[in-house]
């Protein structure tokens, strides 16, 4: 039983005085001792003694509840929106041992039956697991993992990409989208708990959404720009709300040259403050705006549960920050950006997303307003896949940043910041792969064609191989994006269940009769096996390069056209509370009017663990009535679980 089931279970069935102590919005609960954010050196190669420059501590000494290396269990636990009380479990498995004991009892005495003490024991051993868990994760993981790899073994089971170590997607998801990450090469463990390092191949993808972000960007006039990462705490405080939000993910420096600092450094959260603090000296009147800004960069938050490139301790994202004479500036800015990232999502990412804005409880701590993309992941989950914000006068008032304006008038300028991530990397993997591994949509693979040569006699391996470079320099002097596998230590079968299982969209075959032909064969990543496989494709360079093009634009099409239809097929739309309650235990999006408070919307995340995605730029026609109240509504919103 996953950890997720042993909750929902255990803990319901839990005796009630156990069960009442769990806090519907619980969370872990860690010793208020120090732990280092990070230990920086300089001197670590091999044999030199590591020389500490500056050490860094969490706000309120809280640290991390879980290492990055999450078992597939954790994960599940971790994706959810509630996080578990360890006291509270215990005092649930306790008071259930309690009733073990009187139910033997009674069972001595002719009060109960057996099955009632073995029902009994069953949920107690559940919380025990859930207890054990929680205290120790990682023995917990790693004894679930020998659980699940001797049960497959005993199974005997055969399923697609499992020669190369990938769990198959319907058989449990969070444990293949692990094993997509770790076996596709895209990232791995940092030694800093809750971080990651992004390997080449997963930083090539990266590299992509910059590419295109970047161009797009510079399109509508915004420079590049670079902060430092140490932003002084007092900034942090100036804007009320803002301090209030992120507060409890603040990283400090409390140490630096071996002396207390005289102020705390806040290790970068987000930029808003410090770029307010430079806009200020930069922005003098009128002609000075509209000032757009963008940076790269790296930022931390100091995460409770982390899940590869969704939520780490330290993650990579582009972060714009505008500043505008008017209002209405800054919220057209704001609507541009959001616009931006869905042609991004659409397009590029073959990831269809419904573009809204967020509810006063989910916006961006110190904006006016906050518009998003919410993309659905292959297990019915929502991604937040970028956001832009209209920051209104909120920041410029707390650090005074004033412009004068045509008149000679002293005023505050207007604002907005908007930002993606490497967060998109996590969603592209969980839109499209499949049992098999990744599929990467061909506008951001960093292998478009993957050429397998394929010779079984000594004397066809040197027209096979010829034949396989030709075909590649064709197409990489057509601009696509090509590697030729012609390392002979693995047989082609494992060539293409490795390449398939990495996403690569088209596969081009070549051996000895199709050298005979001035042919080759080409393959489908998102058409498995023969149907996705094209024989005596012509190798001229002129046919090639135009079958090839119009194969990837074809996948590219397909992923998103299949994106699509699952998301569709997956939003119920809903017109009272009952039925959206139902809704979410089956795992859809729940479409309906909304006229809550915030408390109501508080009250249906505590519920049901659904949360208010958006309110879509595009409303279904009316009337709608409000699904808690009942009231006419004139809006429709989007509630669902979410990363």
């Amino acid at each position: 039983m996953s950890l997720r089931l042993a909750l929902t279970s255990a803990l319901r069935r839990a005796p009630r005085a156990a069960s009442a102590r769990l806090p519907s919005t619980a969370r872990m609960m860690i010793p208020t001792t120090t732990a280092p954010f990070a230990a920086s050196t300089v001197g670590s190669h091999r044999g030199a003694r590591p020389r500490p420059v500056v050490a860094a501590h969490v706000r309120h000494g809280v640290r991390p509840a879980s290492s990055f290396a999450l078992s597939a269990a954790e994960t599940a636990t971790a994706s959810s929106t509630a996080e578990i009380d360890v006291d509270a479990a215990k005092a649930a498995a306790a008071a259930q041992g309690e009733t073990v004991r009187s139910l033997k009892d009674a069972l001595k005495k002719g009060d109960a039956t057996k099955d009632d003490v073995d029902v009994a024991v069953k949920k107690l051993l559940e919380l025990k697991a859930i207890v054990e868990q929680l205290e120790n994760p990682a023995a917990a993981a790693a004894a679930e993992d020998a659980g699940a790899k001797a049960k497959d073994a005993a199974a005997g089971k055969d399923s697609a990409g499992k020669d190369v170590g990938v769990t198959p997607k319907s058989q449990d998801f969070s444990r293949w989208y692990l094993d997509v990450i770790r076996e596709c090469e895209l990232a791995d463990y940092g030694p800093a708990r809750g971080t990651m390092v992004i390997r080449p191949y997963g930083y090539a993808i990266w590299e992509a959404i910059q590419r295109w972000m970047d161009a797009d960007f510079k399109k509508s006039g915004v420079q590049n720009a670079y902060f430092p990462q140490l932003i002084p705490y007092s900034f942090i405080t100036k804007e009320a709300s803002h301090v209030e939000g992120f507060s409890p993910e603040l990283a400090l420096v409390t140490r630096g040259g071996g002396k207390e600092l005289e102020e705390p450094l806040v290790v970068r959260p987000t930029s808003e403050t410090i770029v307010n603090h430079m806009f200020t000296q930069w922005i003098q009147s009128y002609r000075d705006l509209p000032l757009l800004i963008n940076q790269w960069a790296n930022v931390h938050r100091w995460e409770m549960r982390t899940r590869p490139f969704i939520r780490t301790l330290e993650f990579l994202w582009q972060e714009g920050h505008t500043a505008h004479a008017t209002a209405a500036e800054a919220e057209a800015r704001a609507v541009q950006m959001i616009d931006c990232y869905r042609r991004f999502a659409e397009t590029v990412a073959a990831m269809p997303v419904i573009v809204g804005r967020k509810s006063r409880v989910e916006s961006f701590a110190g904006a006016d307003c906050t518009y998003t993309i919410e993309a659905m992941m292959g297990d019915g989950k929502a991604l937040q896949a970028g956001t832009s914000h209209n920051l209104g006068q909120n920041f410029s008032k707390a650090f005074d940043t004033t412009f004068l304006d045509e008149k000679g008038e002293t005023r505050h300028v207007y604002q907005s910041s908007w930002g993606v991530s490497t967060r998109l990397i996590g969603g592209i993997i969980m839109t499209h792969g499949d049992d098999a591994g990744l599929r990467l949509p061909p506008a951001l693979a960093p292998i478009q064609v993957v050429v397998v040569p394929i010779a079984q006699k000594n004397k066809d391996k040197a027209a096979v191989a010829d034949a396989a470079n030709a075909i590649a320099t064709t197409l990489t002097n057509a601009g696509i994006r090509v590697k030729v596998d012609d390392d002979d230590r693995n047989s082609p079968g494992w060539k293409f269940a490795q390449w398939e299982m990495k996403g690569v969209p088209v596969r081009v075959e070549v051996g000895p009769k199709d050298v005979a032909k001035n042919a080759c064969v080409v393959a489908r990543r998102d058409r498995p096996g023969k149907e996705g496989k094209e024989f005596d494709v012509a190798v001229d360079p002129s046919a090639l390069v135009a079958k090839i093009e119009g194969t990837l634009a074809d996948v590219q099409g397909a992923y998103l056209a299949q994106a699509r239809a699952f998301r569709d097929a997956n939003i119920v739309d809903v017109n009272s509370y009952d039925e959206l309650v139902a809704a979410i235990d089956a795992g859809k999006w729940a479409r309906g009017g909304w006229e809550g408070s915030d408390e109501d919307e508080k009250r249906v995340k505590e519920e049901t663990g659904a949360t208010i995605r958006c309110f879509p730029f595009e409303q279904p026609a009316g009337p709608h009535k409000c699904i808690v109240s009942g009231a006419p509504a004139k809006e429709v919103c989007i509630f669902a679980k979410s990363y």
